[in-house]
């Protein structure tokens, strides 16, 4: 058990992960606050007797939850399980942080959307997810609202990081093992460094310290529009492979979940709310790219 003290607790469920990885990283710059850091294993938030027992045995302020079902493709045969940790676990987790006066910050994402869109997408765009992971990230948010008004929903898209699997970190390898890939050209979004993200999220923090409290719904990533394919052209250009991209149709590349077409976000209101500067995605994939690099020497 935490001894009972004046500084403020932050709970970071789903510690593995790319988000929860840059919050540790960040971490090091908030000494005025304590984190705790915890993996599925340690507290699973689908079990609901683990929940309980821990929120009574720590004292939390803050509970960032990262942690989520995130295989979107497996998301189609394992419905049920995705169902349960992105959606009732979240439903709980909303419950159990109002019982105990803790702040909820949810990850979402722009999966919650159909894809069909040809404008940046609000936090007020229809909602119409085409995928089971979809899906259930959308009933995660409608029963975190649902249990806890105060809930802070943070809805993002193409998230990246030097720690974890993803997009830039398969590209890197990819170019090592082969002369020659093929990359979707014909879905746009934003890329999001979660290294900005995480920034951010401690910035809404800050601010309910100062007492100015943020719930709803918000949307965050990287400024700029781009494919997978000129994604990929940007890491290729600057890691200075020799590895030749070929760009294809989402026709031409067969999953068993459908991939929203536009994933565009309009990040006017974060902008608005936490006066905020973002990133452009080449400038934040430059500075990750640069970690990766540092740490492959």
């Amino acid at each position: 058990m935490l001894s009972q003290n004046s500084i403020a607790t932050i709970l970071v469920t789903g510690a593995n992960g790319q988000l929860a990885n840059e919050l540790k990283t960040l971490s090091h710059n908030y000494p005025s606050f304590q984190f705790l850091f915890t993996t599925k294993e340690v507290l699973p938030i689908e079990n609901g007797e683990v929940l309980k027992s821990f929120f009574e045995q720590n004292k939390i302020d803050y509970c960032i939850n990262c942690a989520a079902y995130t295989a979107v493709d497996k998301a189609e045969a394992e419905q049920e399980k995705a169902f349960l940790i992105n959606a009732t676990a979240v439903g709980a987790l909303a419950h159990i942080c109002k019982e105990h006066h803790a702040k909820l910050i949810h990850i979402s994402t722009d999966y919650v959307y159909d894809g069909s869109s040809t404008i940046p997408l609000t936090e007020q765009s229809r909602l119409a997810p085409i995928n089971i992971y979809g899906l259930s990230k959308l009933k995660g948010e409608e029963l975190a609202i649902r249990e806890n008004a105060f809930t802070l929903i943070i809805r993002t898209s193409w998230v990246y990081s030097s720690f974890g699997n993803n997009f830039v970190k398969t590209m890197l390898r990819l170019f090592k093992e082969k002369d020659e890939i093929n990359v979707i050209n014909d879905q746009l979004g934003s890329p999001t460094y979660a290294a900005d993200l995480a920034g951010v999220i401690m910035k809404f923090i800050a601010k309910k310290e100062e007492g100015n409290d943020f719930s709803g719904i918000v949307n965050y990533s990287n400024s700029g529009i781009t494919t997978w394919y000129e994604f990929a052209e940007e890491i290729k250009l600057l890691v200075n492979s020799n590895c030749k991209i070929n760009p294809i149709p989402t026709s031409s590349y067969k999953t068993p979940a459908k991939r929203p077409s536009y994933s565009v976000l309009d990040t006017s209101k974060i902008k608005e709310l936490l006066h905020l500067e973002i990133p452009d995605w080449r400038e934040s994939l430059k500075k990750c790219i640069g970690i990766l690099s540092e740490n492959s020497n």
